[in-house]
């Protein structure tokens, strides 16, 4: 289980269309790419809830993707609206931090 402070960021800044960095409270820096995140969107159009099982792939996903909107869900969770016209993934802080574990 992560340490809450770790899974809590103090600073959201989107570095260029197509980049995210995010500071955490235990000073740990991540930094995201569009296309990397769309990749991992886990809203039920792009993982099948039942298997796990990715729908949307890398393939399906341009290289040049960019972040149009980035929103806050309530205290726990950011969502985007992307270029390609997707938005209804909801990205925990957790999930976050973990996908900046592999980055």
């Amino acid at each position: 289980m992560p340490v809450p402070q770790a899974s809590t960021p103090t600073k959201i800044k989107k570095v260029s269309p197509g980049e995210l960095m995010i500071t955490w409270a235990d000073g740990h820096v991540t930094h995201h790419l569009a296309p990397v995140l769309r990749g991992m969107c886990p809203c039920a159009s792009c993982k099948d809830e039942m298997t796990g099982i990715r729908i949307v792939l890398p393939i399906h996903i341009p290289d040049d993707l960019e972040f149009r909107k980035i929103e806050l869900v309530g205290q726990y969770a950011l969502q985007f609206e992307w270029s390609d016209g997707h938005r209804t993934g909801i990205y925990s802080f957790e999930y976050l931090r973990e996908l900046g574990a592999h980055t």
